[in-house]
């Protein structure tokens, strides 16, 4: 990785905005701090939200999570309550017009942004985003709801004729604009009155969504039916629900960062239910042993990498994606499941040694790039084709 601090690129004026005191931001401080830089400058999104927030000539601005934030998502979401699952739809509304905000006064003031304003709304909508990495030929999992002539789903009539015509049997109904698997349901149908859903939504006897830390499995249609219309407001995303590679027995895939176009972390995550996410359940598996399982099988894990950073190439005005990748059974074939924006958070996770990050966590990696993004381009190796 380049120097930040040798005499051909000098410094740069940092700034991040995200949530002061929060760990992203503690994190990245601490990456800032052990690169020699001086402390980035911190924007709160309170002061993004409320029009405050002004840039000046020279800086380089990171764009970081407003999440964990009770006030900032009271603001943006319209709730006081953050273990809600409902309101995304206005969260995505307040959130990509704030980001086009800071957007036009960075520009106004002379910065240099890190992260479009423009990919971000598409990043933080899961119809766009599949919509987007399936046209430029990244593998995802069939959807009926990414097509650009695809009509809004209205609720569980909608989600089961959708499959039928599909031809899916099983699915992921996902709503638009989440994230860490808040509303995402995977849906078996295996007949009239014969459905079940594994979710971590909590539905209360009100009719009302919680985000839970336990996973569930409803069979009862009515309670799949009610969760399914109270979330289709916000916008939902029906997805193939593919069988997924195995370590030890568990489901298990893959989350693969990507910075300025090159892999430079991953970690595998390994569950007993659909949902592999860490906070539900899921653990981090052995990167190493996937190693060892893709080269048996005959495959490269180089080729993994590859796909996951032809499906960042798709957002190149983007510094850092976390690409969630799904291996299906055999640890041959791969589909992209997700591009996240903010998908970096993995404390204590060192970097790839085959794409020169031995040593750096996901904060020392983005910074170590910097130099590299000024020349970054789609000619890097065109959406969709690995380089």
């Amino acid at each position: 990785m380049t120097s930040l601090t040798g005499d051909r690129d000098p410094a740069p004026r940092l700034t991040v905005v995200g949530i002061p005191g929060n760990r992203r931001l503690s994190l990245f401080q601490n990456a800032v701090l052990a690169a020699g830089l001086p402390p980035a400058r911190e924007v709160g999104w309170l002061d993004v939200l409320g029009g405050r927030a002004v840039f000046g000539a020279g800086e380089t601005v990171r764009i970081d999570s407003p999440g964990e934030d009770a006030e900032v998502d009271r603001l943006l979401r319209g709730t006081d309550d953050p273990t809600r699952v409902e309101g995304t739809g206005r969260w995505y509304e307040r959130f990509t017009a704030a980001a086009r905000d800071l957007g036009r006064a960075a520009m106004s003031g002379g910065a240099t942004l890190l992260d479009d304003p423009e990919e971000l709304a598409v990043l933080f909508d899961k119809r766009l985003t599949h919509r987007v990495l399936d046209e430029a030929g990244v593998r995802v999992p069939l959807s009926p709801t990414s097509g650009a002539a695809a009509p809004a789903v209205s609720g569980w009539d909608d989600v089961r004729a959708r499959m039928a015509e599909a031809g899916l049997r099983r699915a992921f109904v996902k709503i638009a604009h989440g994230s860490s698997a808040s509303g995402v349901l995977a849906v078996g149908i295996a007949g009239p009155g014969r459905v079940s859903a594994i979710t971590s939504v909590e539905l209360d006897g009100a009719g009302r969504l919680f985000n839970s830390l336990r996973v569930r499995r409803y069979t009862a249609e009515r309670e799949v039916a009610a969760i399914i219309d109270t979330l289709a407001p916000d916008g939902l995303h029906i997805e193939r629900w593919l069988p997924k590679g195995t370590q030890r027995g568990r489901a298990a895939d893959l989350r693969v960062v990507v910075v300025a176009g090159r892999a430079t972390h991953a970690v595998v995550r390994t569950s007993a239910s659909p949902m592999t996410n860490l906070h539900l359940g899921g653990t981090r598996g052995d990167l190493d042993a996937v190693r060892s399982t893709v080269d048996a099988a005959g495959g490269s894990f180089s080729t993994l990498l590859e796909q996951c950073e032809a499906a960042a190439a798709c957002f190149p005005a983007t510094h850092c994606v976390g690409v969630d990748l799904m291996p299906e059974p055999g640890w041959l074939r791969y589909a992209v499941a997700e591009v996240n924006a903010f998908g970096d958070l993995l404390p204590g996770l060192g970097g790839l040694p085959e794409r020169e990050a031995a040593g750096l966590d996901t904060y020392a990696a983005q910074l170590a790039a910097l130099p590299r993004r000024a020349g970054r381009t789609a000619a890097l190796h065109p959406c969709g084709e690995p380089g």
